[in-house]
């Protein structure tokens, strides 16, 4: 299950994200509410625990601009600001749940579980992960560039959304093939080369701008702004 954490308070961020990922749980960070906003725009969780007080927008911003594009994924609020008014304008804005700093991490697991439970995996708002002009649509599973449809195998797919997920990063080819096949690189095969080669045929041969870039010895990288 996916958790993005917006926290500005990098230690406390960290340490939730150790101890979620031990009890299994994908976890993203974020550390100010733009950046949270647009990560929890490009892709789907399953949760999402906000502080309130954050850099730039708020949390209670963040909450009242994501609403109007997703109104299933759960969010907590997890904060100091424990008054009754508070609790209220959280929930006001669409917040699903709110829980007191300081607090046992055990109750945070409990009140995950109870939020994971309600979250509605057949929303009808499409997800959308984009690159520059190239656009995927994470519930129809297409893809398409200046508004031309691009046909990709289900790998294909799933690799190019990787990289977008992480555009702008140098991924491995033994990331590659232990995050979108799950399993381990061999070096002495060129299978993962092959198929990127593939699949950039596909994304840029037609195109002016190329985004999947080799970053030679280092692995691959989609550039976006």
């Amino acid at each position: 299950m996916n958790i993005l954490i917006i926290e500005d308070e990098v230690n406390l961020a960290n340490s939730l994200k150790l101890g979620l990922e031990e009890n299994g749980y994908d976890v993203d960070l974020a550390f100010n509410g733009n950046d949270g906003l647009t990560k929890a725009l490009s892709q789907k969780y399953q949760v999402i625990i906000s502080d309130i007080k954050l850099p730039d927008i708020t949390g209670l911003e963040f909450c009242t601009l994501y609403r109007q594009y997703n109104s299933e994924t759960p969010i907590l609020f997890l904060t100091a600001l424990g008054t009754t008014e508070d609790k209220l304008r959280g929930f006001d804005v669409g917040a699903d749940d709110y829980l007191i700093k300081p607090f046992s991490f055990d109750e945070l697991l409990a009140r995950i579980k109870v939020m994971s439970k309600r979250y509605n995996v057949q929303s009808n708002i499409p997800t959308l992960l984009q690159a520059d002009d190239l656009i995927l649509n994470m519930d129809s599973k297409t893809a398409e560039r200046n508004g031309i449809q691009i046909n990709l195998t289900a790998k294909e797919f799933d690799l190019i959304v990787y990289l977008i997920q992480n555009k702008n990063k140098i991924i491995s080819k033994k990331e590659i093939a232990e995050k979108v096949w799950g399993i381990n690189f061999e070096t002495g095969t060129n299978s993962i080369e092959v198929y990127v080669n593939f699949t950039r045929n596909k994304i840029d041969k037609d195109f002016e701008t190329k985004l999947i870039q080799t970053i030679h010895g280092r692995g691959y990288m989609i550039k976006d702004k």
